[in-house]
C-alpha cells in the first residue's frame, strides 16, 4: 500500500496536493458531502489527521465545513465549486497515472489479484488469523 501511495503521490504532488488532501477531495467528489465520521471511515485517515487536512483544504477554498443540523458537535464537509473543479481536473489524471501500473495485466491477472486481496481482507476481518481447517474425528 505504501509503495502504491508513493507512486500515485508523484502525480498528486504535481497538482499541489498532499496524498491525504487528494484522498479527501476524491472521496467527496461526485457527492453532496459527508460527515467527518463517514470521511474517516472511507479514507482511513485518523480523526486527528482528518481535522488538520480538512482545515488546510478549507483555507485553500476547496472544502467548506458546516455544523450538522442533527448534532451540533459534528461537522458536514463538502467540496466548494473550486474543490469540484480540482476534483474534475486532477482525479482523472491521477487515475490515468495509476493505470500505468496495471497496463500489462490480463483478465486472469486481475482475477488472481482480486482473489488474493479478498483473502487478505477476510483474514484482516478475522483478526489476522488464517481460517481454521475443518475439525475431523480421529478414527480408532
Amino acid at each position: 500500500m505504501q509503495g502504491f501511495e508513493r507512486f500515485s503521490g508523484e502525480s498528486v504532488r504535481q497538482h499541489g496536493l498532499t496524498h491525504a488532501q487528494f484522498d479527501i477531495i476524491a472521496t467527496l467528489g461526485n457527492t453532496s458531502g459527508m460527515s467527518y465520521k463517514e470521511l474517516g471511515e472511507r479514507t482511513l485517515i485518523t480523526k486527528g489527521t482528518l481535522t488538520g487536512v480538512i482545515e488546510r483544504l478549507e483555507q485553500k477554498g476547496l472544502v467548506v465545513r458546516e455544523r450538522s443540523s442533527d448534532d451540533k458537535r459534528s461537522f458536514f464537509v463538502r467540496l466548494t465549486a473550486a474543490g469540484e473543479g480540482v476534483f474534475e481536473d486532477v482525479f482523472p489524471k491521477v487515475v490515468a497515472h495509476g493505470k500505468q501500473l496495471f497496463a500489462g495485466y490480463s483478465n486472469a491477472d486481475f482475477e488472481a489479484l482480486d482473489g488474493a486481496l479478498r483473502l487478505l481482507r477476510d483474514r484482516i476481518a478475522a483478526g489476522g488469523l488464517p481460517p481454521h481447517p475443518p475439525q475431523t474425528k480421529e478414527l480408532p
